[in-house]
């Protein structure tokens, strides 16, 4: 399956990772799924807060 997302390999606590997985098959997602969108919504918190995060060009 093709995709457009960029691998990264993360180390969680276990418990950290047994509380996001019953938080992800609560939430019909995968536990990989269910980061993306944390990791999504404290973005999207942090620009309300703090204003749009510009990302520099690799020129």
């Amino acid at each position: 399956m093709a995709t457009d997302k960029r691998r990264y390999t993360l180390r969680l606590q276990d418990e950290n990772f047994d509380k996001i997985k019953v938080i992800a098959e609560k939430s019909k997602r995968s536990i990989a799924m269910q980061i993306e969108y944390v990791i999504e919504k404290y973005i999207e918190d942090y620009e309300k807060e703090n204003g749009t995060i510009t990302i520099p060009s690799d020129d």
